[in-house]
């Protein structure tokens, strides 16, 4: 009796310790009964029935680094599924673009599994698939196009891959949310060309920016001496006119002066004689001044008209005389 209570105590306790499973957070346990899937164990505490129910065990890819900075993978079976987003770091590969050059591509992948089941009955070893799709999926997209637009088109590239990568791993309850391209390394001699090609375009437009900041100087140069010479000489018709403006007025001033004069020695001999004859004696000496003021002025001639104006001025006289 003390043997038999022993056993079932033992056996109550290996059920207890192979019955409970607790899941922990955000991961999932599928579970068969009699070889034949029957529900997914959620995150918690869990009981299955042992030796009728058991966890399914599914293949696993891992990669690790060594304390050497290698990298290996190996295969592992694993009874528990992580539904967290997972980062796939792909091997680095060789591919050929569309116009022969083999370049080499390393690329990163963001996956998450939303189907448990799926990812365990339909596919086997679910990463080295997503790994081998990727890798096809890589070269078929690069062999499509040249060098030159693969190194400036990974956005393109990226999101190109992502698209045929989810379509193709929606049936193995897989969502592909980001894959990105870490380098894109041609071989050496197609470096040492490339760099030469950007010297020589960085020295084309350098030449080229050259000549524009020339050109424009020239520009702003004869455009400044065009104004310059505009200002100058708007600056000259303006001080023509206003010179000519201030002689004319000068001269109507004069006028007004010499016209407020004459009427005044008019209006004063009116009464006293003939202010005509007055006048053109008067003129006639100015003028007369004016030929004899040279300094190597000899010879005076008298003009033929002189006794007249000389009559004029003695007729002057007269008036006065009478006018005392």
């Amino acid at each position: 009796m003390g043997l038999l209570l022993t056993v079932l105590v033992a056996f109550a306790i290996i059920v207890v310790i192979k019955g409970v499973i607790i899941v922990k957070q955000a991961e999932v346990v599928i579970v068969e009964r009699l070889g034949k899937f029957d529900r997914v164990l959620e995150s918690g505490f869990n009981f299955i029935i042992p030796v009728i129910e058991t966890p399914r065990g599914i293949l696993w890819k891992t990669t690790q680094k060594t304390l050497d900075g290698k990298t290996y993978s190996f295969i592992k079976e694993i009874d528990r599924i992580d539904l967290r987003e997972t980062v796939y770091d792909f091997p680095r590969q060789n591919v050929i673009t569309k116009d022969n050059v083999s370049i080499s591509i390393n690329a990163l992948l963001y996956f998450q599994i939303v189907d448990p089941k799926s990812a365990t009955y339909e596919i086997q070893n679910l990463p080295d698939a997503i790994e081998k799709l990727t890798q096809t999926t890589l070269r078929n997209l690069v062999g499509q196009i040249d060098l030159d637009e693969t190194l400036v088109s990974r956005d393109k590239i990226n999101q190109e891959l992502r698209i045929i990568l989810d379509e193709a791993t929606n049936k193995w309850g897989v969502k592909i949310s980001r894959v990105e391209l870490q380098d894109i390394i041609p071989p050496v001699d197609i470096q040492t060309a490339m760099e030469k090609q950007m010297k020589a375009e960085r020295d084309r437009r350098a030449a080229i920016l050259e000549a524009e900041g020339l050109k424009k100087s020239a520009i702003l140069k004869a455009e400044g001496e065009k104004e310059s010479a505009i200002n100058i000489a708007e600056g000259q018709k303006q001080a023509a006119i206003l010179k000519a403006e201030g002689i004319a007025q000068a001269r109507v001033v004069e006028a007004e002066g010499e016209q407020q004069a004459i009427e005044k020695i008019i209006n004063a001999l009116k009464e006293k004689g003939q202010p005509d004859k007055y006048l053109i004696a008067m003129k006639y000496l100015e003028t007369l001044k004016t030929m004899t003021d040279g300094k190597d002025n000899k010879v005076v001639y008298m003009p033929y008209e002189a006794t007249g104006i000389l009559s004029s001025v003695d007729g002057i006289k007269q008036m006065f005389d009478k006018a005392k």
